[in-house]
């Protein structure tokens, strides 16, 4: 077949392998869907196998629409009997024909998400639940979750236990399923449930489909979930075969049910099967790989493979620290610049995070360079619900200006945030107060302030609102901006309601947008509340470039299966990836996939890498960053080092300044032995603006004295008797600005105050 020839000898066994069933671990970039695609036409061509005997399953539309395009581009019309779909499709079919089995006909409603929140508005409204509370998105998370793991409602009923918002959810599921059954409706994972359990209960049916299809392939099988692999299993027969295709190096949705034990432990459930390898790489050039074989090796279960390639190219990974949060987002947008003034598109460039809440500092500095961005599949950081909610916070409290006597934007902050957390006052209350407003001619703030406005526990919670506006209005010139929005989100009740409904990452932006205030206060003490308001409404009034040309912004969940010529991963630092909470609520399986989404963001990457990462204070850590252990992890000859500090190991000796194990015994003569590393680490602003040369010899010889005599410089780790460890953030003089955690923020202390000293 001529087709064949462009094949490589692994994937020319893999299309060969057609009496056994077979396991292909397809490396990033190595040709997984060309060789699927090559394998049906050969069974076809010259296995001569009818079309209709072969089945492909995939978990996008997008992908079953590429494979189908690619076997009839081979084949042309004869190929569009094989059966190609997503497995959501492929059980609706299997439904059509035997959904009769479990009593429903075959003219059922496939109900989608608009249709799902119609069935939730109904139920919200017949048991007066606010929307607020429970949001959509949120109940239905947690109705799938009851299904896929076959918990009906009257077990989530007794699992609800004493717990009233557990039982409202429990209610409102058994609400749910009910309206379903009237309508003969499924939702999506009743699609898959349905269709496994007509496979698992009716053995007529189940033979039926197993001598339907004698060869079964799976894509992107290192992502399927165990009610999908038990659909599968029951697809096979004994006289089929299965085909997997998947690499467990790439498993990172393990958060919405899929298991990387499904693929490692395929010979185990298929004993005479037979495992091939693809590890050549058609995108990335071999140093990108090197660093992402030599990331992937930490991990301890997978399966060994190398990628190698033989695409031209010579440029190292490049590392750059920053000094702080302010610097590395600048940093980022000045080679974005320099690569488009190279004649790179910005269209080929993405940059890739943890976390949504980590765009803010990117997107500003974007802004700034009137680069053109877009975030892929989310939404801008300051078009975000939570913080414009918080932003409406601080509106309020801003000090009424001279020429502004009627205040009226206060209107839109008082309707957006007056239920904001739930305080029971409903439209015709706000109606009421709208009118009032307009017919004194003021605000609507100045209405619920002057008079006593609705009935009962609305009418309490609207002055206990008042309250606290007033309260917080008097701490404006008492308290920094950031600690002021801190305290008025949390004494609102703001913050518990996201903590109640597991809001992780929204809380997660918020905390970022005080960070951002803390940086804005930090760089004009002299600011006002009013003025930063002025100055972020230059951001969240810019509108997001609608070329066809512009960076892509994302987090790495979201470009898997994506790739371009230029890759930033994005603030690597440890507790932001690997993340923190998924550490330490899952172990070792939780670090090792961590580790395995690094090794995606890597492998995005065709012809050049960026890693960043900063120093400073994080206010979602809570502690100060250091370098993750993902960058560590990369042998020094794969790496160009720029910014705040050539790599070296001091940085294992940073975290017993952020509350990570380092043996102490060992901590001395580490000292001792790497002095001139230390000297590096924290030089000064001209080396770090964009990694500068290195100092001279003589240069460190004399900083070392000065460091010697306990010389305090930006960077620094410092102690005070009372705030604690703290990091230099900026020095005027003989004063420093010091980041201590939380509790403290910013203080500056004069450097020779016998409270403080250098770590």
């Amino acid at each position: 077949m001529s087709f064949l020839e462009h094949l490589n000898k692994q994937q020319v066994e893999a299309v060969h392998t057609v009496d056994q069933h077979l396991r292909i671990i397809a490396g990033a970039g190595s040709g997984k869907t060309r060789v699927v695609t090559t394998r049906i036409a050969y069974l076809i061509e010259e296995m001569q196998v009818y079309p209709n005997k072969i089945l492909a399953i995939t978990f996008t539309n997008k992908a079953a629409k590429e494979m189908k395009e690619r076997v009839e581009g081979m084949l042309g019309e004869v190929a569009k009997a094989v059966q190609i779909s997503t497995i959501h499709s492929f059980c609706v079919r299997l439904l059509r024909e035997d959904i009769l089995e479990v009593g429903y006909p075959r003219n059922f409603t496939i109900l989608d998400s608009d249709d799902q929140k119609s069935i939730l508005r109904d139920a919200y409204k017949q048991m007066q639940i606010d929307v607020k509370s429970y949001s959509y998105n949120s109940m239905l998370g947690y109705i799938s979750a009851n299904k896929t793991n076959f918990v009906d409602p009257v077990m989530a009923k007794a699992n609800a236990g004493p717990w009233a918002g557990e039982q409202i959810k429990a209610d409102v599921y058994a609400y749910y399923e009910k309206r379903l059954k009237e309508m003969y409706g499924l939702d999506f994972d009743d699609l898959l449930i349905f269709a496994y359990r007509i496979l698992k209960d009716k053995e007529e049916v189940r033979a039926k489909w197993q001598r339907r299809f004698t060869y079964i392939h799976v894509d992107e099988f290192q992502d399927v979930d165990n009610l999908q692999y038990a659909i599968i299993r029951l697809l096979v027969g004994d006289h089929s075969y299965l085909c997997v295709v998947g690499d467990p190096d790439q498993t990172i949705y393990t958060w919405r049910g899929a298991q990387v034990d499904i693929i490692m432990n395929f010979e185990r459930d298929f004993p005479d099967s037979k495992t091939v390898i693809l590890n050549q790489n058609y995108r990335s050039t071999q140093p990108i790989l090197n660093g992402a074989n030599a990331l992937i090796r930490n991990n301890r279960n997978r399966i060994e493979k190398d990628l190698f390639t033989e695409v031209e190219g010579d440029n190292p990974i490049i590392h750059f620290t920053a000094m702080d949060d302010a610097n590395e987002p600048v940093w980022v947008a000045s080679r974005i610049m320099a690569l488009s003034h190279s004649g790179v598109c910005y269209r080929d460039i993405a940059v890739l995070y943890r976390s949504n809440y980590l765009s803010r500092g990117l997107e500003k500095a974007l802004l700034d360079f009137r680069i053109p961005y877009r975030i892929y599949g989310g939404i801008r950081f300051y078009d975000r619900a939570e913080i414009k909610d918080a932003l409406s916070y601080l509106r309020l409290l801003a000090p009424k200006q001279e020429d502004d006597e009627k205040e009226l934007y206060k209107n839109l902050s008082i309707k957006r945030i007056i239920n904001m957390p739930k305080r029971g006052i409903g439209a015709k209350t706000m109606e009421l107060i709208e009118q009032q407003a307009e017919h004194d001619n003021t605000n609507m703030y100045e209405i619920i302030k002057q008079y006593e406005i609705g009935k009962g526990k609305a009418k309490a919670n609207i002055q206990a609102f008042v309250a606290l506006i007033e309260e917080c209005r008097q701490l404006v010139d008492e308290i920094s901006i950031d600690q002021l929005l801190e305290k008025v989100l949390e004494d609102s009740g703001y913050l518990e309601m996201l903590r109640e409904d597991k809001e992780i990452e929204r809380l997660e932006n918020i905390k970022e947008l005080i960070s951002d205030i803390a940086d804005y206060v930090e760089n004009n003490p002299q600011g006002s509340l009013q003025e930063y308001l002025q100055e972020i409404s230059l951001y969240t009034d810019k509108e997001a470039d609608s070329s066809g040309d512009f960076v892509q912004l994302m987090t790495i969940h979201a470009a898997k299966g994506l790739e371009f010529d230029n890759v930033f991963v994005y603030s690597l630092c440890e507790g932001i990836f690997p993340n923190d909470k998924s550490v330490i609520e899952g172990g070792q399986a939780a670090l090792e996939e961590e580790r395995r989404l690094a090794y995606v963001a890597f492998t995005r990457a065709r012809k050049q890498l960026f890693l960043s990462d900063s120093y400073g204070y994080s206010y979602v850590l809570d502690k100060l960053k250091t370098t993750s252990r993902f960058v560590k992890e990369l042998p020094e000859e794969y790496l160009e080092e720029v910014g705040a500090k050539p790599r070296n190991h001091f940085a294992s000796d940073v975290d017993t300044f952020t509350g990570n194990a380092f043996l102490s015994s060992q901590a001395p003569q580490f000292h001792e032995e790497h002095q001139d590393d230390m000297i590096q680490t924290f030089p000064n602003d001209e080396e770090t603006s964009m990694g500068g040369a290195k100092a001279s010899q003589n240069d460190r010889k004399s900083e070392m004295k000065h460091k010697k005599k306990g010389r305090i410089r930006k960077g620094d780790l410092v102690n005070h008797s009372v705030f604690g460890d703290g990091v230099v953030i900026k020095l005027e003089g003989e004063l420093a600005a010091i980041a201590f955690d939380k509790r403290f923020g910013i203080r500056k202390i004069n450097v020779n105050h016998p409270s403080l000293s250098k770590k």
